[in-house]
């Protein structure tokens, strides 16, 4: 049994205080392998009769077994990179290992055109759209696609930032949000405390807050006004890259169609400039 595939399953049908012990084995399995039911009620700030229950709405006989499943899972499945070369490794032994490989991305593109909402993909762009100012924040992986997104949403409309941890002061540019502000975060599996915290703090600062993760029960969803899953069928981040890079970019494409005059101002602007030195 996946886990975390189940939790997601039962989630929506959970006590309060069960889904408060859901949230926290999302994010600190560890603690669970190690630490009884009683610590952790203490911990979470429910009552170990919660955590048993809990245990019961996955189908299983109790804590105990609970525990030996997270052990198992972190023994064989420790890390998001090994779960990537495993499913590579499937791949490998089918004939046209890039055409496998793909298909695995457009499996997942299709899962998430499915289960991602029309209407908060519409709210989403008009926020976009219509923000006074925008900053985008992600790390490690995660900051390779909030730097493409603040890039290319810079050419369609203005007032855009990326947050630079090696270089920008957080405190200057958390400063500049308001409720006519808009904080994109974008984080995934493993998901960075840091993330987490710039996220709460944008939400504090009275920003809009859109967020693109892979799970409702993410750290991050707690903090946004509208929340974006990205599905695979794999807990790799690495393959999460080609579904997040497909949705940010139907994102900007919303963006540059619902203000067509702002956008022939934007291309009018980079098109008056002489780029004869720059470009062949």
């Amino acid at each position: 049994m996946d886990l975390q595939q189940k939790v997601k399953e039962v989630f929506p049908g959970l006590s309060t205080g069960q889904k408060k012990v859901a949230k926290y084995l999302l994010v600190q399995s560890h603690t669970f392998a190690v630490t009884s039911a009683q610590k952790l009620g203490e911990e979470i700030g429910v009552s170990e009769t919660t955590i048993i229950r809990f245990c019961y709405s996955l189908g299983l006989s109790g804590f105990a077994e609970l525990q030996k499943r997270i052990r198992n899972q972190l023994i064989y499945e420790n890390s998001s990179l090994q779960e990537y070369h495993t499913s590579k490794l499937e791949a490998a032994i089918q004939p046209n290992f890039m055409a496998q490989v793909m298909g695995q991305d457009i499996r997942g593109i299709k899962k998430t055109i499915q289960q991602l909402s029309d209407d908060h993909f519409s709210k989403t762009v008009d926020r976009l759209a219509e923000a006074e100012n925008i900053l985008i924040a992600g790390h490690r992986l995660s900051y390779s696609a909030a730097h493409w997104l603040t890039f290319t949403l810079r050419l369609v409309r203005e007032e855009v930032d990326l947050y630079r941890p090696d270089m920008d002061d957080l405190f200057l540019q958390l400063s500049k949000m308001s409720g006519n502000s808009v904080f994109v975060a974008i984080s995934f599996h493993r998901y960075v405390k840091e993330t987490v915290k710039i996220t709460e703090m944008a939400k504090r600062a009275g920003a809009f807050v859109i967020g693109l993760t892979d799970s409702e029960l993410a750290p991050i969803a707690e903090f946004t006004d509208i929340l974006l899953p990205i599905s695979t069928p794999r807990m790799s981040t690495i393959d999460t890259a080609p579904v997040l890079f497909s949705v940010l970019n139907s994102l900007v494409a919303g963006v540059s169609v619902k203000d067509e005059q702002r956008f022939k101002e934007r291309k009018a602007m980079y098109d008056a400039f002489n780029q004869d030195d720059y470009f062949f």
